[in-house]
């Protein structure tokens, strides 16, 4: 397992490169490179953590130029979130390839604004829309999360029960499910079983799935 001892030496040395006197473990700092009056704070850990955030962010007194450093590799999902969270609270972040010493800057510190996508706040409101009432009211269900597609899965469900094997433009017209074909054709709850061609009835999982979500 690394140590935070092993970062300090490429640290150091990539600091040194850049023109600064460097020193370790300065007052609460890890590392501290100076230049004149130009100051840089490095705090260093294994890994991200809430911790390591909460001593960036406490730096930010200090200097407005302070990074984050962690040994490079590990999920790369994982570190993209930790990336943008650090660019959020104005931290810098670099990783450490142990095995040389090469070091990689992701992001330098400074003033972040987020760009905002049109195509996910279409997804989260037509998200929104499709659910009908609050079924969820903050937290998951009993059985878990319901969704709209769950919604209309279920009132195909219903209609199912009460009127046995029927067409999907039928279940799509009565229970005013419009994509009541392909829900039940894609079935990915195991609620639904095809009968003959664009028929579809409820199979037991489905009439259990009714009693799980029957307050919904």
């Amino acid at each position: 397992m690394p140590k935070e001892a092993d970062l300090y030496p490429p640290i150091k040395a990539y600091l040194q490169r850049q023109g600064y006197e460097v020193k370790g473990e300065v007052g609460a700092a890890d590392v501290v490179g100076r230049k004149g009056d130009a100051v840089v704070v490095v705090e260093l850990k294994v890994g991200f953590s809430l911790a390591l955030f909460h001593q960036g962010v406490d730096r930010l007194a200090i200097t407005d130029d302070v990074y984050l450093a962690v040994p490079a590799g590990g999920k790369t999902k994982a570190l993209k979130a930790n990336v943008r969270l650090a660019r959020r609270a104005g931290l810098g972040v670099i990783t450490v390839r142990l095995r040389d010493g090469h070091i990689e800057v992701l992001a330098d510190p400074g003033p972040y604004a987020a760009r905002q996508s049109k195509k996910k706040k279409t997804r989260l409101l037509k998200a929104f829309d499709r659910l009908k009432g609050d079924p969820n009211q903050g937290g998951a269900t009993r059985h878990g999360i319901v969704t709209g597609y769950r919604q209309d899965a279920l009132r195909c469900a219903r209609f199912l029960a009460v009127h046995g094997a029927s067409k999907g433009a039928k279940v799509k017209e009565w229970a005013e499910v419009p994509q009541a074909t392909q829900i039940m054709a894609a079935d990915h709850y195991g609620w639904f079983a095809r009968v003959s061609r664009g028929v579809y009835e409820l199979t037991d999982a489905g009439r259990k799935g009714l009693a799980d979500f029957g307050d919904v």
